[in-house]
């Protein structure tokens, strides 16, 4: 629940210019201050491997997965998680329709609306599923490890979009909230019906 009420404040936040919001400015500065061809680059491709698509391919590859292990449960929390995560983030961006920062600072073409950064929010939700299904077979190294990593990958490709000049700071702070906000939601469902199966 508290991620939920964080995840709507993050979002009204970077709406309304509070918060985050306040150093969207500096960030982008910041960003095209350090752009260089090889980070650039990089960028690119972290980008491009996080993106959306990327991400739904992951979730339904893991999905696929679980499901060929006789794990049904499992198998309907990647794909639905991931489903879902993208018709949430797409709505708030329709009803919201925040402009990104000025073409003239873009590395990429992008062209949809802004807030909430839909790369965040979906990176988040199919890494952090990925950790919740892979939790209860690791021992606690291996839990931190895939922690460390997926944290690591998560805060990579947001700050992408931050560095390639196509979404605000506050939008990917918005969109990493409502991408866990929505996977506490789902992992919450899938637990109980686990438990139920049990």
């Amino acid at each position: 629940m508290l991620l939920v009420v964080l995840a709507v404040a993050a979002v009204w936040a970077a709406f309304v210019g509070y918060g985050p919001a306040q150093l969207d400015g500096p960030a982008l500065g910041e960003s095209i201050e350090n752009r260089s061809p090889a980070l650039t680059a990089v960028a690119v491709v972290v980008t491009t491997v996080g993106n959306t698509a990327a991400m739904a391919v992951l979730a339904v590859l893991v999905g696929a997965f679980c499901w060929w292990r006789g794990r049904r449960a499992d198998a309907v929390l990647a794909v639905v998680a991931m489903a879902t995560a993208s018709l949430v983030f797409t709505t708030i961006k329709n009803v919201l329709d925040r402009p990104r920062p000025p073409v003239a600072d873009r590395l990429v073409t992008v062209g949809n609306e802004s807030l909430p950064s839909g790369h965040a929010t979906m990176s988040i939700v199919v890494i952090g599923t990925i950790v919740v299904l892979a939790w209860r077979f690791l021992a606690v190294r291996g839990r931190a490890v895939l922690v460390v990593l997926g944290a690591a990958w998560v805060g990579s490709v947001g700050a992408t979009r931050v560095y390639l000049g196509v979404h605000w700071f506050s939008d990917v702070i918005a969109g990493w909230l409502v991408g866990a906000a929505w996977l506490a939601v789902c992992a919450t469902v899938w637990s109980r019906w686990r438990a139920r199966q049990a």
